[in-house]
């Protein structure tokens, strides 16, 4: 079967924006293919507003997701490899999916990590004042 990624962050983002909040993605900027403002990487990751305010011509497809957008004033277009995508979530609240390894994609916490894989790695680390992510079922 294909991934399921794609599916679900496309119906996660629209879920997000139909409930007037700001889609928010956690992307491994390490991962081949990722294309993301690299001074703006920490801890190998970069969190990025996805959101039609932020964002032009935002494409989540099969593979990649793709928009433009400006960082400190410099336009850029983004390409981010779908298995690159670890999270998406509302800024507000923190609702929304973490996501698991599936067949042919990375482990989310890293080789190493010491993480059961349940979707807690993506908090690791993370600054305090942020949302913190929930798994929703």
């Amino acid at each position: 079967m294909t991934s399921s990624r794609p599916y679900l962050v496309r119906a996660f983002n629209e879920w997000v924006l139909d409930n007037d909040c700001t889609p928010y993605i956690v992307v491994d900027a390490g991962l081949q293919g990722v294309q993301v403002p690299t001074a703006h990487v920490a801890n190998g990751q970069i969190v990025l507003n996805i959101s039609p305010g932020a964002v032009r011509g935002l494409v989540i497809g099969n593979s990649a997701l793709e928009f433009s957008a400006r960082f400190g004033g410099v336009p850029m277009q983004v390409f981010i490899p779908l298995q690159a995508v670890l999270a998406i979530y509302a800024k507000e609240n923190g609702e929304g999916m973490v996501f698991g390894s599936e067949p042919g994609s990375p482990d989310p916490d890293g080789p190493g990590s010491g993480h059961d894989g349940a979707g807690q790695g993506a908090q690791e680390g993370r600054p305090s004042g942020r949302p913190t992510l929930k798994v929703v079922k």
